[in-house]
């Protein structure tokens, strides 16, 4: 996809983030969406080689909507300046959903590549499974913090929301337990886009995410209550 046309266009979106700029801008906007739903689109087919749960996914279910949702927000800025995509098994890539790992990706204003795996705020069920998996596969999820691509790659999982103390039924001298008092279970990291090579953009896009396949793995181990009745 042209990387210069999409940075230039989200700094201006920035920089003039109000409805009538977006709709004279428009054309360029419908542009540029089809050029990332081709992206997408690529990166389903290569993500599919080495995670055959993902191969089909529909691309247009995986991107998401440059609105964003200020029903709650401080700032009201109708527009976000990133376009991004996930990847789930079944399109389910949305928290509020069955739950489970996605793989995510973005392109920025300042022209920065973010990418990376798992659960985002995932909701109570999937919360339960995941720290009941931490203490009945220890050595499982241990192996996988240590595995070295993951490691190199994305270094160890986010400290974006942490409980003060052990959620209830949890032993404070277990092992993974500062993991166990995560909200969120995520990797991720970002590199600067070359923007005058963008067939660099995809094979980087599908072996940083491939380097993220461990923890997907071990996640959809973690079975529910629900699943295991």
């Amino acid at each position: 996809m042209h990387l210069r046309d999409l940075t230039r266009y989200l700094q201006e979106l920035s920089e003039n983030n109000n409805r009538p700029w977006f709709i004279m801008n428009k054309p360029r906007y419908d542009i540029l969406r089809e050029e990332f739903l081709e992206l997408v689109t690529q990166v389903i087919t290569e993500v599919g080689k080495f995670d055959p749960a993902v191969k089909f996914c529909n691309p247009k279910k995986a991107m998401f909507r440059i609105n964003r949702d200020v029903r709650f927000a401080h700032d009201k800025s109708p527009y976000k300046t990133n376009f991004s995509a996930a990847l789930a098994p079944n399109d389910m890539r949305r928290p509020t959903m069955a739950g489970g790992p996605t793989y995510y990706f973005q392109l920025n204003k300042e022209g920065m590549l973010h990418f990376g795996a798992g659960e985002y705020i995932p909701p109570p069920h999937r919360l339960r499974a995941l720290r009941k998996h931490m203490v009945e596969d220890a050595a499982g999820f241990r192996k996988v913090l240590n595995n070295k691509a993951l490691k190199t790659r994305y270094g160890t999982i986010q400290n974006e929301g942490k409980l003060q103390r052990p959620p209830k039924g949890f032993d404070a001298d277990h092992e993974h337990i500062e993991f166990i008092k995560l909200k969120s279970f995520f990797i991720w990291t970002e590199v600067k886009i070359e923007l005058n090579k963008p067939e660099l953009l995809l094979p980087q896009i599908a072996a940083g995410l491939k380097d993220s396949l461990p923890l997907v793995t071990w996640m959809r181990e973690a079975k529910t209550e629900e699943e295991e009745s």
